[in-house]
């Protein structure tokens, strides 16, 4: 196989008329020059130069092969630039898996910032909670997760995986405006509790915070959509107890943050280790920049630990 270096060199002697400035040009001796010329001399089985003793003439098999070069060595050039795009993420593409809540407040801010940087940049974005995510991410399948993990109901990731935390999410009590319900779990054993769906981490921390205020919670709905959670509430059907990225202010609804030490939530992105994706740190950087600055019940993480 031809070696588009021998080709270079080929082109530039045949511009030149001379080894040593093309050598000069192409900064080689004029006997590396010559070595290459006769290795492609050899490989085509071609005679590309007529040695004299005060230069060398051009033949027409050189004439020609320069000629029929121009398109291979265009195409390396181009393949070069596109290689260049793709390692430093100009035309990378990232996958991204991230959960409902986090799709709506922290992905759209976050893709605006990467594809400002990284115009051609390809973004594929799936949707699932947090185990599915990991086990996507384990696979291969994706390059970034958006995950999350209640103060009452933490997660442990593998070694394999990179733990950047974004935001530290307050939890909100909501009831229904004018209700004159306890804006206190400690005074809400009586009432119905709107929740997620049975074991999820959303619903094992409501139980678990409920119990710690002496009662279990009678739960009348489930539902993971918090717009749906929100309009129950306000419809008087019930309370109930969602992270801060999830709750809209209204005027039908009134929230509070809970107090209790562990009353939170984090949300985290994760990727592989060895993952050498060059759009990870602009994106990693990009979902940093998307945590609200001015939301009342959520926090942008700096650099906190697991309690």
């Amino acid at each position: 196989m031809l070696k588009p270096r021998h080709l270079l060199t080929l082109r530039a002697v045949v511009r030149t008329g001379s080894f040593v400035i093309a050598a000069r040009e192409l900064g080689y001796t004029a006997s590396a020059i010559s070595q290459q010329v006769s290795a492609l001399e050899k490989e085509t089985g071609l005679v590309l130069f007529e040695r004299e003793a005060h230069g060398v003439r051009t033949t027409a098999a050189a004439h020609r092969l320069v000629d029929l070069s121009v398109p291979v060595l265009t195409a390396m050039d181009d393949l070069g630039h596109q290689v260049h795009q793709l390692a430093t993420g100009a035309t990378a593409r990232l996958r991204l898996g991230s959960f409902p809540t986090a799709s709506v407040r922290l992905v759209p801010p976050a893709l605006s910032a990467l594809t400002s940087a990284h115009p051609r940049a390809q973004v594929q974005l799936e949707e699932g909670e947090p185990e599915e995510l990991v086990a996507a991410l384990h696979a291969g399948d994706l390059d970034v997760a958006l995950v999350y993990e209640y103060g009452l109901s933490p997660r442990q990731w593998s070694d394999g995986l990179a733990c950047h935390q974004l935001v530290r999410e307050d939890l909100v009590l909501l009831r229904a405006h004018g209700s004159g319900l306890s804006p206190r779990l400690a005074g809400l054993a009586q009432a119905r509790w709107i929740t997620s769906r049975e074991g999820t981490a959303g619903e094992l921390s409501l139980a678990r915070l409920c119990a710690a205020a002496g009662f279990e919670a009678a739960v009348a709905f489930r539902s993971n959509n918090y717009d749906v959670v929100r309009e129950l509430v306000s419809a008087g059907l019930g309370v109930a107890v969602v992270p801060g990225l999830g709750h809209s202010p209204g005027d039908s609804v009134e929230a509070s943050r809970l107090t209790q030490r562990l009353a939170f939530r984090r949300v985290m992105a994760l990727h592989r280790h060895e993952n050498s994706n060059p759009l990870l740190g602009t994106m990693i950087h990009a979902l940093r920049g998307a945590v609200p600055a001015d939301e009342p019940y959520a926090h942008a993480a700096r650099g906190e630990q697991p309690d």
